[in-house]
């Protein structure tokens, strides 16, 4: 049995800068609106006494030959949880492993990249205002793949640490992009976008929205923490809803959980999900009302990206 390649950190933000990342993500989606790729429900493995969870992600790649999982820890200790994630790729044809990638630098950029994907699909071609929740590692990913997508003239950032910041952190974040601007107040950020990226790790809401002055496009991602969501879940029934994968976000998204337990909201009301949306088989919002687009986070997403990342250092 051969040795599988193992990439860690350094190494994998080294090759992420050599792919195209969102190409790669458009590919996978028509893939599996194609049958050429098989994406199965997350797995959540919780441990004993609330004391965190593992949440697997597999996934196949037929044209590739491989499939891969992706596993990734939550683990609950003093302070903030610990959480790590590693993707293992096996070959279809030889049974034998082939890579192992410290996922960790894959999340962070397949989780923008998957928003930027649905930016481009969804977003009004005239959008003028974007606004981004959020500061840390992921926030600064949304921007850098959103950035060229629309004439942006305003990108706002707003954080609940930006008080906290320091003029160095600060002046970091505005130097991101020439048109960014940090507003400390939540409803300034809000006030008038077109476009909002939520980018947290909250396990609750962090916009309400009914309070916003226009129908916008609302992007949300997922933290580890149990039923985590970034809006409330009562809203998704005045909204048009979109996801990264319907087959599997309605199970595991937080919103979507207790919209459906709690507030009669109903999977089968999802618009489109990215494969329906690349493939054309899904209509765009009119924005009559909100476009809320919720995304997981796929295992096939880090298994692609691993995937490119083991043919290229090969």
């Amino acid at each position: 049995m051969s040795t599988p390649l193992v990439i860690d950190q350094p190494l994998a933000h080294q090759l992420l800068t050599q792919v195209d990342v969102p190409q790669i993500l458009r590919k996978l989606f028509r893939d599996l609106a194609a049958g050429h790729a098989v994406q199965p429900p997350q797995q959540l493995v919780e441990f004993p006494a609330d004391k965190g969870d593992f949440i697997n992600y597999g996934g196949v790649l037929a044209e590739d030959r491989v499939y891969g999982i992706k596993t990734s820890p939550y683990i609950v200790r003093d302070g903030a949880p610990l959480i790590t994630a590693w993707t293992l790729l096996m070959s279809m044809d030889s049974g034998q492993p082939l890579l192992l990638c410290d996922a960790g630098e894959l999340t962070t950029a397949r989780t923008a990249a998957t928003t930027a994907v649905a930016v481009d699909a969804l977003a009004p071609a005239n959008a003028k205002r974007l606004t981004l929740i959020g500061s840390g590692p992921v926030a600064q990913a949304h921007l850098h793949y959103v950035r060229g997508l629309r004439e942006w003239q305003d990108i706002r950032l707003h954080s609940p640490s930006l008080k906290s910041k320091r003029t160095a952190q600060r002046d970091a974040l505005t130097a991101l992009d020439p048109r960014l601007s940090l507003v400390d107040d939540l409803q300034a950020a809000l006030h008038d976008a077109d476009v909002i990226l939520l980018c947290t790790s909250s396990a609750k809401p962090v916009i309400d929205p009914r309070q916003l002055s226009k129908p916008a496009l609302i992007t949300s991602i997922s933290t580890n923490a149990l039923r985590a969501h970034e809006v409330p879940p009562e809203c998704l029934g005045d909204m048009d809803v979109y996801c990264d994968y319907r087959v599997t976000t309605p199970g595991s998204a937080g919103e979507m959980r207790i919209a459906r337990e709690q507030h009669g909201w109903q999977a089968e009301t999802i618009v489109g999900d990215l494969p329906q949306l690349l493939s054309e088989q899904a209509p765009r919002p009119s924005y009559q009302r909100h476009a809320f687009f919720r995304s997981i986070g796929l295992g096939l997403e880090d298994i692609a990206l691993a995937n490119a990342l083991y043919r290229l250092h090969g």
